[in-house]
């Protein structure tokens, strides 16, 4: 920094160029993309954002952004040394910690040497703490702007955060392009109106601080006049004071000495003070008056008698800016500029989309579930009214798989249904798989993916063949033995007849209690007798050839939709056709199978590895070709 121009404050003249760039800490998402919008409005080649800092941030953390059309990653480092450490060429950080954590934060950074200026955007930063670090960057030589400050912007070159608004404000003011105009203030509130102001009566700024509100900044109105003393891009500067504290007094006596020599069009805001009895508070930490001389009657009559350009009211600040600019356009000192078109800058879809000025084609449809009011609703109908109304979970299935409110008997099936199949054991082929993961120490989610995926159609996943057999067979008049030989005669095998363990003579429990349930309930058991006639003439085959769990609940399903009088015929079919009726088994298992992962965990099992004693181990020869008996590789060639 030795070979910088610093000014008589001794801070660097320049503080931002077009390659300028910035690390943010405890980032927020809006101001990131503000800073990008305008280095790309501006031409800027490269963003102005090198990085951001999250603590505790995963390393390779990436926060996606937009520059210009295109997206790009940001890397989000979990600590300031990491950042400066990969981001050499970063020397501004811009600071977004809270009053009660910007000091340590700010303090890192301006200990960091690639870092020469420091924003502290947080308002209410203890005073200590402010002056603890004012004499850090004092001694370092490095600069400060805020606490409590919306930062600034060096017109077509770089920008702090939120500094100048919308994108809109930016475009309006012609920020993408530099002006004459150094502009410093405290507020930063009023600095949009003045950078609106003066884009319409001067060529408008080359650059634009505010130091902030709090009693403390960290620089002042009179070190940034200094520095804009010695820019020559700066042929006008326009102060913003405001009541309270002395520094523009320092501005007073730069202009007696003639260490500023630009013109200087000023006005210190509070005036209104002076009508109130007592002190008065403002909006600013340091905005009040504790004595004469810090009344803004005082420092505009001093600021005026010293030289400078100052109105008797605010709404006279446009005036005195066009009387200063003329008279500095008429000695030559500024030349008007040839503005130049900023690049357009895509605009923002979700505004667009939300102020109805595009339209596109969704690209998912829901019909069962809206989560955009108060509360999610179901087929309609919000959660809060199935609690209120008290009703159950085959409520909610009727909703969000039936998309209606079915009659209380067939919401009550639906849940003997699912509590008559959630588990069949340890030994069946889902829980099976499940037990073998979570024995090797799989999450949840993967031990409960192992076992689902055994069910088809020889596990649990017979529901809807079933009803779509019998359906057919039924709809047919088909009697049942001519259903079965014909079955036969394609060597397929009937879903939901036969048991491996149950028989005639040992009933499936489950299958009574959904028989007795059906009667008592529906209207019709058409699909269910028709099935028990099948299941009379198979028996006569064998005694294990019985209706099975699915078979019933095949039946019972399309009878339940008939006895509802909810579904057409239609809607019957297609429900079978896209595997409503298996989904119901999938659902129920998955409250064994995710039991058995919880009980396998819980004992602690070790990993699971199958016995020899039940693996028959088949050696065949190998013969001269290395091919084993009866593998020939050429089809019709015999085995030599």
């Amino acid at each position: 920094m030795s070979t910088e121009q610093l000014s008589i404050t001794g801070l660097p003249v320049s503080l931002f160029s077009s390659s300028t760039q910035a690390i943010l800490y405890n980032f927020k998402d809006v101001p990131v993309q503000s800073m990008l919008d305008f280095d790309y409005v501006s031409r800027r080649k490269t963003p102005s954002i090198a990085g951001l800092v999250k603590p505790g941030a995963y390393p390779g953390s990436h926060h996606k952004v937009f520059f210009g059309q295109e997206e790009i990653l940001l890397p989000i480092y979990g600590s300031i040394q990491r950042a400066v450490q990969s981001q050499p060429n970063a020397d501004v950080f811009i600071n977004y910690a809270s009053s009660r954590s910007a000091y340590e934060s700010s303090k890192e950074a301006l200990e960091s040497p690639s870092i020469r200026t420091v924003v502290i955007i947080a308002e209410g930063v203890p005073e200590n703490d402010t002056r603890r670090l004012m004499a850090l960057a004092k001694s370092l030589h490095k600069v400060i702007i805020g606490p409590a400050t919306v930062g600034g912007i060096q017109a077509g070159a770089f920008k702090i955060g939120d500094a100048a608004g919308t994108i809109n404000n930016i475009l309006e003011c012609k920020l993408y392009r530099p002006g004459s105009v150094g502009l410093v203030t405290k507020s930063g509130g009023l600095s949009n109106e003045l950078y609106n102001m003066l884009s319409k009566h001067t060529d408008g700024i080359f650059e634009g601080i505010a130091v902030g509100g709090d009693y403390f900044p960290g620089t002042t109105l009179y070190d940034h006049v200094m520095r804009f003393e010695l820019m020559p891009q700066v042929k006008l500067i326009v102060l913003l004071g405001e009541v309270g504290g002395t520094i523009e007094y320092e501005i007073v006596e730069g202009l007696k000495s003639g260490k500023i020599t630009k013109p200087v069009v000023a006005w210190v805001t509070g005036t209104c003070a002076s009508v109130f009895p007592t002190e008065v508070q403002f909006g600013h930490a340091g905005a009040k008056s504790g004595s004469a001389g810090e009344s803004a009657q005082a420092k505009n009559n001093a600021l005026r008698e010293a030289g400078a350009i100052v109105p008797t009211s605010f709404a006279g600040f446009k005036d005195s800016i066009i009387q200063a600019y003329a008279t500095l356009i008429k000695a030559g000192t500024v030349k008007p500029i040839q503005d130049e078109s900023p690049l357009m800058l895509p605009e923002n879809y979700v505004a667009a989309l939300r102020d109805g000025r595009v339209r596109r084609a969704t690209g998912i449809i829901s019909t069962i579930c809206d989560d955009r009011g108060e509360e999610p609703t179901y087929a309609g109908v919000p959660v809060s009214d199935l609690i209120e109304e008290s009703l159950s979970i085959g409520d909610v299935i009727s909703l969000l798989w039936f998309k209606r409110k079915l009659p209380k008997f067939a919401t009550r099936f639906i849940e003997i249904c699912v509590m008559l199949t959630a588990d069949h054991g340890p030994c069946v082929s889902g829980a099976h798989n499940t037990i073998v993961a979570a024995r090797a120490d799989k999450d949840i989610v993967s031990c409960l993916a192992s076992g689902l995926l055994t069910i088809g159609p020889r596990f649990g996943g017979a529901i809807d063949d079933a009803a779509r057999t019998f359906k057919k067979a039924v709809e047919s008049r088909w009697s049942p033995d001519e259903f079965v030989e014909s079955m036969k005669r394609q060597g397929k095998l009937i879903p939901g007849i036969g048991h491996r363990i149950k028989s005639a003579n040992n009933p499936d429990r489950r299958v009574v209690l959904l028989k007795d349930f059906a009667r008592k309930n529906f209207h019709s058991t058409r699909y269910l007798d028709y099935a028990l006639q099948v299941e009379a003439y198979t028996l006569q085959k064998a005694q294990n050839l019985i209706l099975n769990v699915d078979g019933a609940i095949g039946t019972l399903f399309l009878d339940l939709m008939h006895s509802s009088a909810s579904f057409t015929s239609e809607e019957i079919d297609e429900m079978i056709e896209i595997g409503f009726l298996n989904g119901l088994f999938v659902l129920a298992r998955s409250i064994g199978l995710i039991g058995h992962a919880l009980d396998q965990k819980r004992l602690r099992q070790p990993l699971y590895r199958h016995p020899w004693d039940d693996v028959m181990y088949v050696n065949e020869p190998v013969n001269e070709t290395g091919v084993g008996a009866g593998d020939s590789q050429d089809q019709g060639v015999p085995t030599p």
